[in-house]
């Protein structure tokens, strides 16, 4: 049985939560992939800023539907959701950006156990802990690679 320490990339690439939005879209542009774990200041990790964030923040602002009745305004949806869309769109750091509930994966599980997660969560790469530190990235080719051997 393989495990995700055979296919994991080891050498892992990562950004502080410090770390720019031009930074980490240069980062993206010349690493060609898609998910960078953001560690904190002790080398934990803390997030994960994927390309698809950075995409998000080019899209324009969708101001929520209301309805006023009797000088009440009723939100159709939630202030919730808009609070977090106004973040993303305006956020300057990989602090501010990144995802905070993070999908990680240990380095003795099962390959098809990592598919499964990716699948499920529709992740293109998942992080390989070991405690809090980031041993490694597994993504969606390692797992097709794998099943090529």
């Amino acid at each position: 049985m393989q495990t995700v320490a055979d296919i994991m990339t080891k050498e892992v690439v990562s950004v502080k939560g410090s770390t720019t939005v031009r930074e980490m879209a240069e980062i993206f542009d010349k690493m060609r992939f898609g998910s960078l774990p953001v560690l904190d200041d002790q080398g934990n990790l803390a997030g994960i800023v994927t390309a698809s964030d950075l995409i998000e923040q080019g899209r324009p602002l969708h101001i929520p539907t209301v309805i006023s009745i009797f000088d009440w305004v009723i939100p159709l949806e939630s202030e919730q959701s808009f609070e977090r869309e106004v973040k993303k769109i305006t956020a300057q750091t990989a602090a501010e950006l990144a995802s905070k509930d993070v999908v990680t994966i240990g380095v003795g599980e099962s390959v098809s156990r990592a598919a499964e997660i990716m699948s499920s969560h529709k992740l293109h790469a998942i992080p390989v802990v070991d405690g809090k530190k980031v041993i490694g990235m597994v993504s969606r080719i390692d797992i097709i690679r794998a099943m090529n051997r």
